[in-house]
């Protein structure tokens, strides 16, 4: 309880001024501020570690919420990052069609606590896929799913579900799929590459109404829902696709969306990624903020209110 994470700092914060803000409230064992690995640029949150856990409090209490320059900070105990909670995602197919998120659940629950799930439906017919997704708090939960429930039929299924990790978004993986999609002899997307968004992306392309519409909020980047996501200087054949596979593989995403011209339906260059999870976005654009893909540099940011409404 001395780890706080610190979230919506001003882009021009330095690390020092966050170290000698948070030091007035009491002795700091370390601080840092996360930035871009390119570009070296703020991500606009970071972390302060206490010696003493009062002081760790009393920075919440005093510090939560406080304005600096634009921005309203927010002041939160940081969920320990250690490897017991890494990687408790699950990827559970061949669950019947009628089953519903509440029926997923009560299957898995006997193994600990659920933090997230859902089921993936067809965007048109609104149908089950029959694939859905399972995040337990602790990996070592997950792990006991898994032995479980591989491969035994649930309560009015006709077939085995299969249970395993979803593939998460380790360096490695992020990288492999990065390395095919930038680097495709032909320097465009290829074929079957377009084909293959559903394999990289955990979520395949579902849109949620409203959801990158709601610019009137004034946390930059986050739509109520989630985390939105710019993405500048796309390829006038750039689709939808493409963003799903780019961002697929650093977690959970809800909604990929391309800027087109209206009479050409060409991408206007740029387009929104909208995920779920804060850290999971920042990780997306860390990644991916100044990769070359095809013969462009992208630019890769939270969406900001002003930009392209």
């Amino acid at each position: 309880k001395t780890n706080l994470i610190v979230n919506y700092l001003p882009q021009n914060m330095t690390q020092e001024e966050l170290k000698s803000l948070f030091g007035s409230i009491g002795e700091i064992e370390s601080c840092k501020l996360v930035r871009d690995k390119i570009t070296g640029q703020s991500l606009g949150y970071g972390f302060v570690n206490y010696v003493d856990t009062k002081d760790a409090e009393k920075a919440i209490n005093t510090l939560n919420g406080l304005r600096l320059q634009t921005k309203t900070i927010k002041v939160s105990y940081a969920r320990p990052s250690s490897a017991s909670i890494r990687d408790a995602n699950l990827y559970v197919s061949g669950l019947p069609k009628t089953m519903t998120q509440k029926e997923l659940e009560q299957i898995f629950s006997q193994y600990g606590r659920i933090i997230t799930s859902r089921i993936l439906v067809d965007q048109v017919t609104g149908v089950s896929r029959g694939v859905g997704f399972i995040r337990f708090d602790k990996r070592i939960e997950a792990e006991e799913a898994i032995k479980g429930l591989n491969g035994q039929k649930p309560p009015g299924a006709t077939e085995p579900i299969t249970v395993k990790f979803a593939n998460n978004p380790s360096q490695k993986t992020s990288q492999a799929v990065l390395s095919q999609l930038y680097h495709s002899p032909n320097r465009r997307y290829p074929a079957p590459l377009a084909q293959q968004a559903q394999r990289f992306s955990r979520f395949p392309p579902m849109t949620i109404d409203g959801m990158t519409s709601l610019a009137g909020i004034n946390i930059p980047g986050h739509a109520g829902t989630g985390w939105c996501i710019f993405v500048y200087n796309l390829a006038p054949d750039a689709d939808e696709s493409i963003l799903w596979q780019m961002f697929g593989p650093f977690g959970a995403v809800t909604n990929v969306k391309v800027i087109r011209d209206f009479n050409t339906n060409k991408c206007k260059g740029f387009g929104f990624v909208t995920m779920t999870n804060y850290d999971e976005a920042a990780m997306a654009i860390a990644s991916l903020n100044g990769y070359r893909l095809g013969d462009r540099v992208l630019q890769v940011s939270f969406k900001t209110n002003k930009t392209h409404k």
